[in-house]
């Protein structure tokens, strides 16, 4: 077993985090300090990224993206990730759905995203409509060769700062042996669509200048074209991506973790207490020895899995769950001792620490919480012996 990245693996991780060291983590007191992330920042940013291949890198070459394979991206992830949520996606890696893009959809919303014209955001999630996403109200209705859509989607991710939605609707309910069973469309839609509002969303724990944003549908009219894949499909188009998302996720905690590991460990290196580092002292050195066993065992389940969805192993459902809450929940154990090893100053806004513990407790509940995540992993368990 053979666990060397390759050179070229090297060089992509390298390139990444360098990167976010040179572009991304200079601009994270200013985004702290603002909450807002400056529009010709985004757009400089954005460009630089594109300048080295960073942009759109998770996309098929076949459609001008880099044609990353999952162990790559996976390191894009972790060296753009050590910086602040909304820097990082400065550097745009589209929405994977987009690769089903067909037809008109090409033109008008594909080709604008990898140009680095446009930018998606994603809207599942409703009030009552969380982990139960059949639970959704939101509703798609035909008309002639168009569908008419109201309903309410909340927490969706920076709508203020895009151009289209990528859109989960019932679009009708089907009988089953277990009742009604609701069809789930996808549709892209112009946030400029008439009837369609982008309004602010709620005041959040953490990761600032990534807003949170509602978005209301009243009688939100789009073509037939702009429906991805066939009606009722809706979910077969998600599931190819929840695994990435969710993999994504334990990618940008394996690097947060990494991140605050190093400080905690520098400051006990430094910090001199009765005449010797404090590192020296078990009760600040056995608890650093705790922070790298996790953060090593989270990097080889990263790592390992990554590897399993390019070699196409048939559980990567529920290998993806584990990294997602393993690195979620172990990124929350380093930030907190991280800050109790720096005493006082690791509630300071001198170090990211702080920061980093602040935005590691969202990781444990968006793109599935970690109960749905071991849902997963406990249904995949008893297939596995015919329960």
């Amino acid at each position: 077993m053979d666990f060397e990245l390759t050179a070229g693996q090297k060089l992509i991780y390298d390139t990444a985090r360098e990167f976010c060291e040179r572009e991304l983590i200079p601009h994270e007191a200013l985004l702290e300090r603002t909450g807002e992330l400056p529009h010709e920042l985004d757009l400089d940013i954005r460009r630089k990224g594109m300048e080295i291949g960073l942009h759109a890198c998770n996309m098929p070459e076949s459609i001008g993206g880099g044609g990353l394979d999952c162990v790559s991206m996976t390191l894009v992830e972790k060296g753009l990730s050590r910086a602040s949520t909304a820097l990082a996606e400065c550097v745009r890696r589209p929405n994977n759905i987009l690769a089903a893009c067909g037809g008109e959809q090409v033109a008008h919303f594909l080709e604008p995203v990898m140009r680095g014209e446009k930018r998606e955001c994603i809207a599942m999630s409703e009030r009552d409509a969380g982990s139960d996403l059949r639970g959704m109200k939101t509703r798609a209705v035909k008309e002639g060769s168009d569908w008419v859509i109201d309903g309410t989607k909340h927490l969706i991710g920076n709508a203020r700062h895009s151009q289209f939605v990528i859109l989960f609707a019932v679009t009708g309910e089907d009988q089953t042996p277990t009742g009604i069973k609701k069809r789930i469309s996808c549709f892209l839609v112009d946030l400029d669509t008439p009837g369609l509002i982008v309004a602010k969303g709620y005041e959040q724990l953490g990761h600032r200048g990534h807003s949170n944003d509602i978005l209301h549908f009243d009688n939100v009219r789009v073509g037939g074209w702009q429906m991805v894949g066939e009606e009722g499909e809706g979910f077969k188009v998600v599931n190819d991506w929840l695994g990435a998302g969710r993999l994504s996720v334990a990618a940008v905690c394996q690097a947060r973790a990494e991140r605050a590991f190093e400080v905690a460990a520098d400051y006990a290196a430094q910090r001199r207490q009765l005449g010797q580092p404090i590192g020296k002292f078990q009760g600040i050195g056995f608890p650093l020895a705790d922070m790298a066993i996790d953060i090593r065992l989270g990097d080889l389940l990263l790592m390992n899995t990554a590897w399993r969805v390019d070699q196409k192993f048939p559980s990567v459902a529920q290998d993806c769950a584990m990294a997602k809450v393993w690195c979620s929940e172990m990124l929350g154990r380093v930030a907190d001792q991280a800050i109790q090893t720096c005493g006082g100053m690791g509630l300071m806004t001198d170090l990211p620490l702080e920061r980093i513990y602040r935005d590691a407790r969202a990781e444990r509940i968006w793109e599935g919480t970690s109960e749905i995540q071991r849902h997963i992993i406990s249904r995949e368990l008893m297939r596995e012996r015919g329960a």
